[in-house]
């Protein structure tokens, strides 16, 4: 069995997105407040949410515990993306951001059960990897009016390359510019058929 011990890293929040309307589309903001119910303020924040697609094992519309109140992307990852896309840019802010981080290879990659800290002492515990959506794609879309091949293509360009979703074990404040500490637990790789 492979195993791999603790590891620590640093990165930077190299910017901040609120989604505060009634969608997931966020914007550029100097700061966050963390409570145990997610970004205060967010489309996203709740103890609870209720199952979607993602959850095809529950009756859609179950509640369930929301495990998804922060969504992290990398800038390094978006870059990846907008090349894959054919596009200059990507506005993290379209495809649901609320954390830009830079300077943390493979991002999308972090594991979960992976602890993000903040200057703050607020603290961020990774659930996993946010695979791309359509829904995302359309969003993105939209800036590009005289393409046709952003909504779809954009699941595919962002393969192994969304981001990954969060939740608040530690409330606080975060600011954008903030070196945050990574702490990712000891792994090793489950397989009962070896």
């Amino acid at each position: 069995m492979t195993k791999l011990p603790a590891q620590k890293f640093t990165a930077e929040i190299a910017d901040l997105f609120l989604a505060a309307g009634d969608d997931f589309i966020s914007a550029s903001v100097p700061e966050l407040e963390l409570s145990f119910e997610g970004i205060v303020g967010d489309h996203h924040a709740g103890l609870t949410r209720k199952s979607g697609g993602r959850e095809p094992w529950y009756k859609r519309g179950t509640e369930m515990r929301n495990e998804r109140q922060v969504s992290l992307l990398s800038v390094e990852e978006v870059a990846i993306i907008a090349e894959r896309l054919d596009v200059e840019q990507i506005d993290a802010g379209r495809i649901g951001a609320n954390m830009l981080v830079q300077g943390l290879p493979q991002f999308s990659q972090v594991p979960p059960r992976t602890q993000i800290f903040f200057p703050s002492g607020a603290v961020l515990r990774i659930d996993g990897y946010n695979a791309p959506c359509k829904i995302a794609g359309a969003a993105l879309q939209a800036d590009y009016e005289a393409r046709e091949d952003i909504e779809l293509g954009f699941v595919k360009a962002a393969e192994e390359l969304r981001g990954l979703v969060a939740w608040v074990e530690r409330p606080g404040i975060v600011r954008q510019g903030d070196e945050i500490k990574v702490r990712v637990w000891p792994q090793q790789i489950y397989n009962p058929r070896v």
